[in-house]
């Protein structure tokens, strides 16, 4: 086992410690934005439509159940957890570099999501499945490929499962001061009572909490903003000046600054890992770009309102010592709104977490559809859940963490390596949705005829 630890550090380094994934995701995101004539600023206002325009839609999934899906594996402890780490390490200004790498990921987004719902296809209830397994099956003709990338898809999110399960019962132990063993079981009965039902129970569940954690979190972050009206110019100006390294330009501070933002911004939104992909192709729409809009809609959400959200909660508190951590945002956000400041980030922890494992289960459930249609296989793999759900929430493990580490890390280079070669189908299907769904207004079915000319 200590050679098999070892291993996976060992691999984690190479993808991680050297920023060759950074780079990768990165050089991707530019490329894509400039191949799609920089679409998510284009058409950004058609982003925010396709949420909830239903006009072009089926009877199925729809547009904005897909986006509370993806948007659900998106927010998680890591959108207050990940920005004050960047905070406490590369300053103000690290919020910058993670506003800009949202922006780039916004096109990665798009690409992967839009090709995801041209290769995807029914299953034997007729309902739509798909994502970077089923790209790789159906267009590169690589099954086995898309096994591993389904494989270490599963092995990420059991991981993520284990850490988010972890935050909610460190936090409320700390705000309420409940037994952890008690928390635990709590949220794997919660978890085992949603998973275990029918397949669109996760999804129905989502579309509750995900609109409602999101509102409430930003409707607190407002207050935060009215009480200190007068700051938030200045903050926002201190955030671009740190950006370029401000004071501490001299000596490489600008290196750091650049990295913990771009970092935290590509670890938070996840554009380019595939993740989204899943949620994308149930969705049951006329046309795939619609779902790349969508997608690329949920990158914007998570770092530049969410991420943004936490980031001025702490910056506009002010110096808070030595403090690091979820402790410095609670302590900043009880500089804001007093003593609630501390049950109401135990609060906003659970619901993140919450969403995250239950969407994250989805996906898995989905990668485990494309290995096998096997149902003991899917039970186990329901079973295997609520077990880390509760051993998660007593006592984190390490190595299940490095082992999702190592699993985020080779989905990105699957998904980018399979992306990349086929982005042109995405792009004309772009072309093609501008042409005559935007400016023509036609609502016609195009998705058979794209999947046969491809």
């Amino acid at each position: 086992m200590n050679f098999i630890t070892k291993l996976i550090d060992f691999i984690n380094g190479i993808i991680w410690s050297n920023n060759i994934l950074v780079a990768l995701l990165i050089g991707t995101a530019i490329y894509f934005t400039l191949k799609t004539n920089f679409m998510q600023f284009r058409l950004f206002k058609h982003m925010l439509k396709s949420v909830w325009n239903k006009e072009d839609e089926g009877k199925g999934v729809s547009s904005f159940e897909s986006f509370c899906l993806g948007t659900a594996c998106r927010i998680g402890a890591g959108n207050i957890a990940g920005v004050v780490a960047a905070i406490s390490v590369g300053g103000p200004g690290s919020i910058f570099w993670m506003w800009l790498v949202a922006l780039l990921g916004c096109s990665t987004s798009f690409i992967e999501s839009t090709l995801s719902v041209i290769y995807r296809k029914k299953d034997p209830n007729g309902e739509f499945e798909g994502g970077t397994p089923w790209i790789l099956e159906k267009k590169l003709n690589k099954r086995w490929i898309g096994v591993f990338y389904a494989i270490a898809s599963i092995i990420c999110y059991i991981g993520a499962i284990q850490v988010m399960s972890n935050s909610v019962t460190e936090s409320f132990e700390s705000a309420f001061h409940i037994n952890k063993f008690a928390l635990a079981g709590f949220l794997a009965v919660a978890v085992a009572l949603t998973i275990f039902g029918k397949r669109n129970k996760i999804i129905n569940v989502l579309n509750k909490i995900v609109p409602f954690m999101a509102l409430l979190y930003i409707g607190v972050v407002l207050i935060v903003i009215l009480k200190n009206a007068t700051l938030v110019p200045l903050v926002i100006k201190n955030i671009f000046y740190q950006a370029f390294g401000g004071e501490q330009i001299i000596g490489g501070a600008l290196g750091g600054i650049i990295m913990q933002g771009v970092k935290r911004g590509l670890f938070s939104n996840e554009a380019g890992t595939g993740n989204s992909n899943y949620a994308a192709a149930i969705a049951d729409v006329k046309h795939p770009a619609k779902q790349g809009l969508v997608q690329a809609f949920g990158v914007f959400v998570d770092t530049i309102v969410i991420c943004t959200a936490t980031a001025l909660v702490v910056l506009l508190a002010g110096d808070q010592g030595d403090l690091t951590g979820m402790v410095l945002f609670q302590e900043s956000l009880k500089s804001h709104i007093g003593w609630i400041g501390i049950p109401f980030t135990s609060i906003t922890i659970f619901l993140f977490s919450f969403s995250t494992i239950l969407g994250v289960t989805f996906f898995g459930r989905n990668a485990l559809s494309f290995i096998s249609k096997n149902s003991i296989l899917n039970i186990g793999y329901k079973i295997l859940i609520i077990v880390m759900v509760f051993q998660g929430g007593i006592q984190e493990n390490q190595t299940v963490w490095t082992l999702a580490d190592l699993g985020l890390g080779l989905m990105a280079i699957i998904n980018i390596g399979c992306i990349l070669p086929i982005s042109k189908d995405a792009i004309d299907s772009l072309k093609d949705y501008e042409k005559n769904f935007l400016n023509q207004g036609k609502h016609k079915n195009v998705l058979e005829n794209l999947a046969e000319e491809k």
